[in-house]
C-alpha cells in the first residue's frame, strides 16, 4: 500500500483505532474521509486534525450503506482506500440462554455485514481507480478467542476467512487487501477501563508500528506487530490448548 496520495476512507474513525490511524494517513498529506454514527466524535475529530473530513454512516443498516456509497462516489471520485474499522465488542454469558439474542447479532452485523456490504457497494468505484486497498481489522482474538466476548472473536474469524477469500477473488485486479491484526490494544472498546488497561499495548505504540510496518514491508499481506504474534500463531507453536487456557484465566474470561 502506498502511503501517500491517496483517498482514504475509514469506517469508525473518530475514535481508538480508527481514530489513531486516520491521525497517521492525515499526517501524511492523504486525503482522510472518517466515518461513523456519532457525529459529535466525528466532529471533534475532524476539529483536532484541520482538512480531515467526516460522513455519518449506520453501518447496521444495508440501506444506509448503499446510500453512503453513493454520497462517496458523488463527493470523492477518487475514493481509493477504504479501512473497515468500524466495530463493537460487548461479552456475553452464554449460559444464560437470553431470549433475544441482541448484542450478538448487534455484533455480527456491525462488524461482519458491515464491511462485506459496505466492499460490495464500494468496488465499482474502487474498481476504477489506477490502484487501490481494502483493509479489514481483524484481531488477534480470531486466533485465540478470548472466552467472555465469544460473539466478537466469531466475526474477527469470519473477517479473516473473507479476507483471504477477497484477496483471491479480486487477485487479478489493481486492488490489494490487507488484514490488519490488532492485539489487545488501550481504546474504549470495551469502556474506559480498557483505555488505561497495563495489559493492554498502548495505542500511540501499536499506530507507530502499524505504519511503520506498511512502510517498511509494502508486501505484507497481514499487519502484525510483535505484540500480536503470540495470538496469530498459538496454535502453529504447538500450544494452543496451554495458551487458551492460560490466556483465558489471565483475562478473567470465565463465567
Amino acid at each position: 500500500m502506498k502511503l501517500t496520495g491517496n483517498t482514504i476512507l475509514i469506517t469508525g474513525g473518530g475514535s481508538g483505532i480508527g481514530r489513531g490511524l486516520a491521525e497517521a494517513f492525515h499526517a501524511l498529506g492523504n486525503t482522510v474521509i472518517i466515518a461513523g454514527r456519532r457525529q459529535q466524535v466525528l466532529d471533534e475529530t475532524t476539529a483536532a486534525n484541520p482538512g480531515m473530513r467526516s460522513a455519518q454512516l449506520d453501518i447496521e443498516s444495508a440501506a444506509a450503506i448503499r446510500a453512503f456509497a453513493a454520497k462517496m462516489a458523488k463527493e470523492y471520485p477518487v475514493l481509493n482506500v477504504v479501512i473497515h474499522n468500524a466495530g463493537i465488542m460487548r461479552p456475553e454469558n452464554l449460559l444464560e440462554q437470553p431470549e433475544e439474542l441482541t448484542d450478538a447479532e448487534a455484533i455480527i452485523t456491525t462488524n461482519l455485514l458491515g464491511p462485506i456490504r459496505l466492499t460490495a457497494a464500494l468496488l465499482p468505484q474502487l474498481k476504477k481507480q489506477p490502484e487501490a486497498t481494502i483493509m479489514t481489522v481483524s484481531s488477534g482474538l480470531a486466533y485465540l478467542p478470548m472466552a467472555m466476548t465469544p460473539t466478537y472473536c466469531a466475526t474477527k474469524a469470519a473477517i479473516h476467512s473473507y479476507s483471504l477469500t477477497l484477496r483471491y477473488q479480486l487477485r487479478r485486479t489493481k486492488i490489494e487487501v490487507l488484514e490488519l491484526v490488532p492485539p489487545y490494544v488501550q481504546t474504549e472498546l470495551m469502556g474506559d477501563a480498557q483505555a488505561s488497561d497495563p495489559r493492554a499495548m498502548p495505542l500511540k505504540d501499536f499506530i507507530a508500528e502499524t505504519m511503520k510496518i506498511l512502510k517498511e514491508q509494502p508486501e505484507a499481506q497481514e499487519i502484525l506487530v510483535e505484540r500480536v504474534l503470540p495470538l496469530r500463531y498459538a496454535e502453529k507453536n504447538g500450544d494452543f490448548g496451554k495458551a487458551f487456557q492460560g490466556f483465558n484465566d489471565a483475562m478473567g474470561a470465565g463465567h
